[in-house]
């Protein structure tokens, strides 16, 4: 009985592990499609952009910003927050190949120092993308938003760990803010 009831519960065990093993391949699976999603850079957009409704939802009163906001000429920007009788526009921008490439890559590497201008070029690109949507004549504010949605990526820019030019001190939230 007591042989017995060691074989029971060891199978019991082993049941569970086997469980187990299942989620963790099952969130392997999950883990593989969403790197497959965000390896797309138009599918990253829609991740971006829904992201970006799911923030402003979050924390301002309904009807006071508006997805999809389409300006005169055609040109639609991802969000505009509406204060007062101005409107703040809000683009999305998910740059994310050589952000990825920096963190894979040594410190002290080569590539590395290629992938930091590579990545520090398109947030520039990025960032004067955004600034198209700076339109006073139809009431903007003097300034847009760039919403990014890595949080990762965002913060090493504002620390100046990714993002600091080269021929000057400095970064490209400086750059965002006084070139456009």
């Amino acid at each position: 009985q007591s042989m017995q009831k060691v074989i029971r519960d060891v199978t019991e065990q082993l049941t569970r592990v086997g469980e187990g093993q299942k989620q963790v391949v099952n969130f392997a699976d999950q883990l593989k499609n969403l790197q497959d999603i965000l390896k797309n850079p138009k599918q990253r957009g829609i991740l971006g952009e829904y992201y970006l409704e799911t923030v402003l939802k979050n924390v301002l009163p309904p009807g006071s910003y508006q997805m999809q906001y389409a300006f005169k000429n055609g040109v639609i920007v991802d969000a505009a927050i509406m204060v007062d009788k101005r409107i703040i526009p809000v683009d999305s921008k998910f740059s994310l190949e050589n952000y990825n490439r920096i963190l894979e890559s040594r410190l002290d590497s080569p590539e590395r120092k290629k992938y930091e201008q590579a990545f520090v070029a398109d947030l520039k690109l990025r960032i004067d993308e955004t600034a198209k949507y700076v339109k006073p004549e139809e009431d903007t504010m003097d300034f847009a938003f760039m919403f990014i949605p890595s949080e990762a990526g965002y913060y090493d820019l504002l620390i100046n760990k990714v993002g600091a030019i080269e021929d000057d001190t400095r970064n490209l939230v400086h750059y965002a803010g006084q070139k456009k």
